[in-house]
């Protein structure tokens, strides 16, 4: 068994530090990185592409609606070609970056407000696919798993690789519990380790109601604002391969 680790990096913007991204990119075996609408900066795009290129990390672009007050954690009213083009320009922006550090784009994965709203809306799920998928057709697209995001990405020829959440709660239809709530991130490190193991292993989560998810995981998340998000990380390929999944990039 496999499963790939990854974070979401780079979300700082000019003087404003954000998470422990050096120490955390060489946790994880994939990172996604913000390409300045909802965080980041060329400043921090590079730099940060530099690193995951340093560590052999995966590289995926983390486009978002365009809300930098917001951290992209606002829903937006956009038409199909408006997403689809914000998508396919954010892609171009971290790629001139990733050419230049002699890396090479890996997969893409949409940012907050985007990311659950595509989970759910099957044309925003279409104008993100078509917009990787315009951009190169051989980049993976990531998204939650099971959701409209990965049918709409497999219906235009896409491969995709289906993320779950070890630091989020989930509700009954198998969305994420708004981070509008309290209780929508965990972080007992030991829960979310043996959380983690469950859902690659057994390939089920249990809601906040108590129901029982099934789920296909090719790719975890940790939050790099998720308190002790390095820790997690850690324990998490630790957990993994003492329960004998191998941690491997995608």
């Amino acid at each position: 068994m496999m499963i790939d680790l990854n974070s979401d990096v780079g979300e700082g913007f000019g003087s404003y530090k954000f998470g422990t991204d050096g120490l955390l990119i060489k946790e994880v075996t994939s990172v996604n990185i913000a390409c300045g609408f909802h965080a980041g900066d060329p400043v921090i795009m590079r730099k940060t592409v530099e690193i995951a290129v340093k560590y052999s990390k995966s590289i995926g672009a983390h486009p978002a609606f365009p809300d930098l007050m917001g951290f992209g954690r606002r829903e937006m009213k956009l038409s199909e070609e408006e997403i689809r083009d914000y998508v396919l320009y954010q892609i171009g922006a971290l790629n001139a970056f990733v050419k230049a550090a002699k890396g090479k784009l890996t997969h893409v994965k949409a940012h907050g407000a985007l990311y659950n709203m595509a989970a759910k809306d099957d044309w925003m799920a279409r104008a993100i696919a078509r917009a990787v998928f315009d951009f190169d057709h051989d980049l993976i697209l990531v998204g939650l798993s099971g959701s409209k995001q990965i049918e709409e990405a497999k219906a235009i020829g896409l491969k995709v690789a289906n993320e779950a959440f070890a630091d989020r709660n989930y509700n009954g239809d198998g969305t994420l519990v708004s981070r509008e709530y309290g209780n929508s991130v965990i972080k007992d490190v030991d829960v979310i380790v043996k959380r983690a193991i469950s859902m690659v292993k057994d390939g089920t989560v249990k809601s906040i109601d108590g129901k029982i998810i099934e789920l296909k995981v090719d790719t975890i998340c940790v939050h790099s604002d998720t308190p002790d998000a390095v820790q997690i990380a850690r324990k998490l390929r630790e957990g993994f391969e003492g329960a004998g999944v191998e941690v491997r990039g995608l």
